[in-house]
């Protein structure tokens, strides 16, 4: 049996059918230190309710799947250290045994789709990484997009990722990858990738209307939006090129792999681009917060 708590608020806006948008935590526990990491997850919870609809920030705490944070929980999920990061794999196993951890991408899906919610936001997407042909390193987000129906907006693959092998092995799962507002792939920190657009959309409304028209064509999965960052906020392609290719090197030379490979490359990234990375991560999770919340809202008018 899940143990499934909600927050005040998410219950008050299941009760009366507004929209919510899902929020992971990994962002709180593994995405900027203490007390940055709550300010900023207080600062994008703020956005979806401007934007109207209702932020429910997902986690399991003490053995229970929590959907919605209280303050106080935020709070003390953000100043604890050494929280489980937990994926598709390990989260059955977290609640089994009473445990806490925040939840990825692959997590935060699963948790959405049993509360009931259809959007969801984050920063970036996991994917194929690079070296992924003898590392055979690919994120379990891909997998989850494939099978668990909620839309998710996200800036794009991770810019450390190969995304080439990335989109190939979406379209190869049956993942739509829509772009909002443009003809080009966005990678993360970057506006544009060197690739084509699969498909593009401008609005929410569209997108709203994708997402009812998958359900009722009975096509299992999920779809991914790829909302670029902000002009003002972006690192350019070519900037970052050189900065990733050098934390990978150093990454393979000191024979890092597995869950502790991106954690390396972004610190790495960090401290070369003097936290402008950061900056830019914090400014792209906001942009998604407001779109996922536009989305939300106009898939319940599709869906009344």
């Amino acid at each position: 049996m899940i143990y499934m708590t909600f927050s005040a608020e998410a219950a008050r806006a299941r009760s009366s059918g507004q929209p919510l948008v899902a929020l992971e935590s990994t962002i709180i526990t593994h995405g900027m230190p203490y007390p940055q990491n709550v300010a900023v997850a207080t600062q994008v919870e703020a956005d979806i309710r401007a934007a109207g609809a209702t932020p429910a920030t997902i986690a399991v705490i003490e053995g229970r799947l929590h959907v919605g944070l209280e303050p106080e929980m935020l709070q003390a999920l953000g100043s604890t250290p050494d929280v489980a990061k937990l994926s598709r794999a390990d989260m059955a196993a977290c609640l089994a045994t009473g445990g806490t951890g925040s939840t990825t991408v692959s997590a935060t899906m699963i948790a959405a789709h049993h509360a009931g919610i259809s959007v969801f936001a984050t920063g970036g997407i996991g994917g194929v990484h690079r070296g992924a042909e003898t590392s055979f390193d690919i994120s379990a987000d891909l997998q989850e997009l494939a099978q668990t129906p909620v839309t998710v907006v996200s800036a794009g693959p991770k810019a450390i990722l190969d995304i080439g092998k990335t989109l190939e092995v979406l379209e190869t799962l049956g993942v739509p990858v829509i772009v909002r507002g443009q003809d080009m792939v966005p990678a993360f920190w970057s506006r544009r990738s060197p690739f084509a657009a699969p498909l593009r959309m401008d609005d929410a409304d569209s997108i709203a209307r994708a997402h009812a028209a998958r359900k009722s064509l009975g096509i299992p999965g999920g779809q991914l939006v790829t909302n670029p960052i902000p002009t003002r906020d972006e690192i350019p392609a070519e900037t970052l090129a050189p900065i990733i290719a050098a934390a990978q090197a150093e990454a393979d030379e000191r024979r890092i792999t597995g869950k502790a490979v991106t954690p390396f490359l972004l610190d790495r990234i960090f401290e070369h681009t003097r936290g402008r990375s950061l900056r830019a991560n914090v400014a792209l999770v906001r942009n998604n917060a407001v779109f996922a919340a536009e989305i939300a809202q106009s898939l319940r008018r599709v869906s009344s």
